[in-house]
C-alpha cells in the first residue's frame, strides 16, 4: 500500500512540475511574436483628427497591428475631441458647475498629464483653455476674431485649478459652469504614445508613427540597424517640408508653429496657439518649435508651452528639462537648437534659413 501511495504522490509531483514548467514557458512566450526587419514597409496612411495619420511599420507579417495602430487612434480621438457627439471631455465640459463625470482610464491618464503641465509651464499651457479656444474657432470654418470684451468676459473661466480630478473615483470635474477643457495642445502626442504601446505590444520593434507633426521613431531603422534619420518641418511650408535633420531612436519630435491653423486678419497672422493669460494667440518672433523628446505627450505639451516663451526664454526652459532639446525657428529665417543637439542638428544647404548659434 504505502508503495501504490509512494508512486502516486511521485507521479502527481511530477505532473505539477510539469504543470508549472509549461506555465513558465508560457509566461515567457510572447503573445505576439517579434519579426524580422524589412525595408518594404507595411503602412497605411489615413485623415483622422483633422490632420494626416500615418503608420509605417518595418516588422514583416504585420498587418494586424497596422489594424491596431489606427484602431487605437480612432477610438481615443472619438473619446477626446470637443464638439463630437460621444466625446468624453463633451461630456465633462457639459457637466461643468455641475457634476464629476466618471470616464475611462485612458482619458483620466490624459487629464492627469494636462493637469501637470498646466502646473509646471508657468502659465503658459492650460488644460481649460477651451471658452478661449471656443471663442476663436481658428481651424474651422467659422474662424473669427473676437471682441476684447469678448474675451475678457471668458478669460477668467481659463483656470486649470478649477478642474477637480478624483483618482479613486476616476472623475473629473470642473468647478464652474461654462468651463471647457481643450486638450487639443496634448492629445495628439498622448494618442501617438498610445498607439506606440499598442504596436509593441503586436510585436512591432521598429516602425514610424506620424500623426500630423506628432512622429515617433520606435526602434533602429531597417536600413542601417541604427538610428533613423528624421526630418524637422519647414514652419513656413506645407506638411512634409524639411529644413534639416537629426538622428534619433525611440525618440519623438514634435512641431508647433503656425503653417498649419491660422486666422488672418487683415495683414495680421493669428495662429491657434492660445495664451492662456491674454486669450489671444501667441504674439512672437517664433515661427515654429520642434521639440525632441522620449515621449509625444510631453513633447505636445512642452512644444506649445515653448512657443509662448519666445525665443530667449524658450531656450532657457528647455535647457533645465532632462532628456530633452528643441529647435526653434524664427520669423526671420534663423535657426536656434539647444546645447544637446550640437553636432547632431544638419541644416540643409538649401532651405533658406540660417543656424544663428
Amino acid at each position: 500500500m504505502k508503495s501504490k501511495v509512494l508512486k502516486l504522490l511521485v507521479c502527481l509531483t511530477s505532473l505539477l512540475s510539469l504543470a508549472v514548467f509549461v506555465q513558465a514557458c508560457q509566461a515567457k512566450r510572447p503573445a505576439h511574436p517579434k519579426t524580422a526587419l524589412t525595408t518594404k514597409p507595411t503602412e497605411d496612411t489615413q485623415f483622422l483628427m483633422g490632420t494626416v495619420c500615418t503608420i509605417r511599420i518595418y516588422n514583416k507579417n504585420k498587418d494586424a497591428a497596422l489594424e491596431d495602430g489606427f484602431d487605437t487612434i480612432k477610438k481615443l480621438a472619438k473619446e477626446i475631441t470637443v464638439n463630437q457627439k460621444g466625446s468624453e471631455i463633451d461630456e465633462i465640459n457639459a457637466q461643468a458647475g455641475i457634476k464629476p463625470v466618471k470616464v475611462s482610464p485612458e482619458i483620466f491618464e490624459l487629464c492627469k498629464k494636462a493637469y501637470y503641465f498646466s502646473k509646471n509651464s508657468d502659465d503658459s499651457f492650460d488644460m481649460a483653455i477651451g471658452p478661449i479656444t471656443n471663442l476663436w474657432r481658428i481651424g474651422f470654418p467659422d474662424a473669427h476674431k473676437p471682441t476684447d470684451a469678448q474675451i475678457k468676459q471668458r478669460l477668467p473661466l481659463v483656470n486649470y485649478k478649477n478642474v477637480v480630478l478624483n483618482e479613486k473615483k476616476q472623475t473629473v470635474y470642473l468647478k464652474q459652469k461654462h468651463m471647457a477643457l481643450d486638450l487639443g495642445g496634448i492629445a495628439k502626442g498622448f494618442i501617438c504614445d498610445q498607439v506606440k504601446k499598442t504596436l509593441q505590444k503586436d510585436g512591432v520593434t521598429s516602425a514610424i508613427i506620424d500623426l500630423g507633426g506628432n512622429i515617433y521613431v520606435l526602434g533602429v531603422s531597417p536600413t542601417n540597424h541604427g538610428d533613423w534619420n528624421v526630418g524637422i518641418q519647414d514652419p513656413d511650408a506645407s506638411r512634409g517640408t524639411a529644413i534639416g535633420s537629426l538622428p534619433a531612436k525611440n525618440q519623438t519630435i514634435v512641431t508647433s508653429g503656425i503653417y498649419e491653423r491660422y486666422l488672418k486678419v487683415g495683414n495680421t497672422i493669428y495662429s491657434h496657439l492660445m495664451d492662456p493669460k491674454t486669450g489671444y494667440p501667441f504674439q512672437n518672433n517664433l515661427l515654429g518649435v520642434s521639440i525632441v523628446t522620449k515621449y509625444s505627450t510631453n513633447g505636445d505639451a512642452l512644444s506649445t508651452a515653448t512657443f509662448d516663451k519666445g525665443l530667449k526664454d524658450g531656450l532657457a526652459y528647455i535647457e533645465k528639462k532632462p532628456d530633452t532639446e528643441a529647435i526653434f525657428i524664427t520669423k526671420d529665417k534663423k535657426v536656434y537648437i539647444t546645447s544637446g543637439l550640437e553636432g547632431r542638428f544638419k541644416l540643409f544647404k538649401d532651405s533658406g534659413y540660417k543656424m544663428a548659434n
